[in-house]
């Protein structure tokens, strides 16, 4: 029976890596990492067991892989049976991150087009889930260039996020409650609760919910329509935003400039910003 890799006994031989890479299975929903760590592994003569031995380092020098990309294919590896020490994710450095296609509208599903919405916004008005938890239609006004957000606490110009706020606003007035509910980030769905209803309010758990998926989402997307020459490029981007919180997404806004919003995450955001700064001046 196919299945996980396993140690041959010491009196056996190791198989020819290509044999021995054919009698595993891939882990599921990571076939095609899965085919790409083999084939690296290969061109380097490297079967699952030495694999083991070595670890990713040989593969990343040959391959020019990044953190991001070398802690990806460590948990496809560890997910098909390879015994790899876990490597964490690092969390992103903004001035390399590109998160616009987390704010393109590629559907009319209203659960994307709510997502693309919330995200188009926080890329200018970087506010904690809290806020937008409790931002409300009447407080977002959309003018010919740029959105207006208007709350107690100030005014800010929200530009580039025109496309997808109309796109989500529109969607939402074809359902009567959603086009009744007064928030900008309305319940698509009752949940567990006795006072949940769609139109609702959501919960800050439920909105990190949701960010989460929507990146998940777009990274998918992401390898999906990539075209070969850019497959490196994109599975390491696609591999950030898998595990990308909605906390590091406003940091992220935060660092490109965007104006805070609130005192949390300023300060490490600018850290970021700074130490990004003193490595570019230092190579």
């Amino acid at each position: 029976m196919r299945g996980g890799w396993q140690q041959p006994l010491p009196d056996m031989p190791a198989p020819p890596p290509a044999r021995a890479w054919r009698r595993l299975d891939a882990p599921p929903g990571y076939e095609a990492q899965w085919r790409r760590l083999a084939d690296a592994a290969l061109e380097l003569g490297l079967g699952p067991e030495q694999l083991g031995e070595t670890g990713l380092d040989p593969l990343a020098a040959a391959r020019g892989w990044k953190p991001a990309t070398v802690a990806l294919y460590t948990k496809v590896a560890r997910y098909g049976g390879i015994a790899l020490p876990r490597v964490a994710t690092p969390e992103p450095d903004p001035p390399e991150l590109e998160l616009r296609p987390l704010v393109q509208v590629r559907s009319e599903d209203p659960e994307h087009l709510r997502a693309v919405a919330w995200c188009a916004l926080a890329l200018a008005w970087p506010a904690p889930v809290g806020a937008f938890r409790s931002l409300r239609r009447d407080q977002v006004h959309a003018t010919g260039r740029r959105l207006v957000v208007a709350t107690d606490d100030g005014e800010w110009a929200v530009p580039g996020a025109l496309t997808a706020w109309h796109a989500w606003e529109t969607v939402r007035d074809s359902f009567p409650a959603l086009a009744a509910s007064p928030w900008v980030l309305p319940a698509l769905r009752r949940g567990p609760g006795l006072d949940s209803q769609i139109g609702g309010r959501l919960s800050n758990q439920a909105l990190q919910v949701t960010f989460t998926k929507h990146a998940r989402r777009t990274a998918q997307h992401l390898r999906a329509t990539a075209v070969p020459s850019r497959l490196d490029t994109v599975e390491e981007l696609a591999a950030v935003y898998r595990e990308l919180s909605y906390d590091s997404y406003r940091r992220l806004a935060l660092a490109a400039g965007a104006p805070p919003v609130s005192p949390r995450g300023v300060v490490r955001a600018g850290r970021t910003v700074a130490r990004a700064s003193r490595t570019v001046r230092a190579g």
